[in-house]
């Protein structure tokens, strides 16, 4: 387990948008002007200043927080081969979010390209369908990932240095 320490920024925060940035910005903010400024002028029994401050907050980052999930889906999608309008026009459609939630529900491995022979292939793929080149570091015994430093393996136990050329240095070699 790395120290907490050396965690870096998740790289898929990066993939907010500016665009997404800016309108969750401009959403919370026109959320909050209604909530302060339109409504009180419009209904003068307003619930208790406490109250009104948890409404308003609540509103404005579930607002903000709509447009942050359209722009991730709109720079994630593509990355796993999925139709972003689809997704997007989704998110739009579907109230309270159930088109964001049901997009993490289903959505498909990261694809990458094999390094031998440039195929298209999932992130959870071990070998190359095609050349059968192999794409992470697995135990001999049960072929589940390992790291490259490992002794043994996480499932089953198998020594990985028993191997005759070890699974898991195959990538290295």
């Amino acid at each position: 387990m790395p120290d907490p320490q050396d965690i870096k920024v998740n790289e898929d925060a990066r993939l907010i948008p500016s665009w997404s940035i800016v309108t969750a910005v401009l959403a919370f903010t026109l959320v909050e002007y209604y909530f302060w400024i339109e409504l009180p002028k419009a209904h003068p029994h307003l619930p208790p200043m406490a109250l009104r401050i948890y409404l308003n907050l609540c509103w404005g980052l579930l607002a903000a927080l709509y447009f942050l999930m359209v722009g991730f889906i709109s720079k994630d999608a593509p990355r796993r081969a999925m139709s972003t309008r689809l997704w997007i026009l989704l998110c739009f459609i579907m109230p309270g979010g159930i088109g964001a939630v049901l997009y993490f529900l289903l959505r498909q491995p990261r694809i990458s390209r094999c390094p031998a022979c440039s195929t298209h292939v999932q992130g959870d793929f071990h070998f190359c369908p095609q050349c059968s080149y192999q794409l992470v570091a697995s135990c001999g015994q049960c072929y589940s990932a390992v790291h490259a430093a490992d002794q043994f393996c996480t499932r089953c136990g198998h020594e990985l240095g028993k191997d005759q050329m070890p699974q898991r240095l195959r990538l290295l070699s």
